[in-house]
């Protein structure tokens, strides 16, 4: 049985919300094991504030790059059919190529830092044409002033925003840009038993 996504407890906890939503997209609630969700919210929310109040800068790059590594570990080692890959700088691109578009054309899920006000991460679930299916874990019941930036309600199970792929390119830190290349970061997620194989996806036309 798959679990409806959920949204984060606090301002901070969007690291490790998104990294438990996208174990809850890939993967049935009887496959996780706890070690999984214990693991997460030990590693995430590392960064102190300005005060050194811990937690209150939320999660960092490095944490989401050990996340990754040791998913993949337990991958490897038979415990959970995961597979992971941490990508940073110019590979965080959204579009018809990179490494995020072949991640969720292959039914894998994208957890991506870029911005909100502040820092943000963010779980990609898929693509609908030219827009991003996203699932934010910041709960939000008005709609945006960008009209082209959708609230989805009625798809609790993997996405609750629908975006265009122009927002996320822009090296600025408007509304869901990514940012400058140099704090681009996002992990790349598999179910290995659920993922397509390229081959069985690229398109032929004659």
């Amino acid at each position: 049985m798959k679990n409806p996504l959920h949204y984060q407890l606090s301002e901070y906890d969007c690291g490790p919300t998104s990294m438990h939503n996208a174990m809850s997209f890939l993967f049935e609630r009887e496959e996780i094991p706890p070690e999984v969700i214990r693991n997460i919210m030990l590693y995430c929310l590392d960064c102190w504030d300005t005060k050194g109040i811990p937690g209150k800068k939320g999660t960092s790059c490095t944490a989401m790059m050990f996340l990754c590594h040791w998913l993949d570990g337990l991958g490897r080692i038979g415990q959970l059919p995961v597979s992971g890959q941490y990508i940073s700088g110019k590979n965080v691109y959204v579009g018809k190529t990179g490494l995020i578009h072949d991640t969720l054309i292959c039914k894998g899920a994208a957890v991506v830092r870029l911005h909100y006000e502040v820092p943000h991460y963010v779980l990609f679930t898929g693509e609908q044409g030219e827009h991003i299916q996203m699932f934010d874990p910041y709960y939000q019941e008005e709609a945006f002033s960008q009209p082209d930036v959708q609230l989805i309600v009625d798809h609790p199970f993997s996405y609750n925003r629908l975006v265009p792929f122009s927002y996320f390119n822009k090296e600025t830190t408007e509304l869901y840009s990514l940012g400058t290349m140099e704090e681009r970061e996002a992990v790349l997620l598999f179910n290995e038993h659920t993922k397509r194989t390229m081959d069985k996806t690229i398109e032929y036309f004659i």
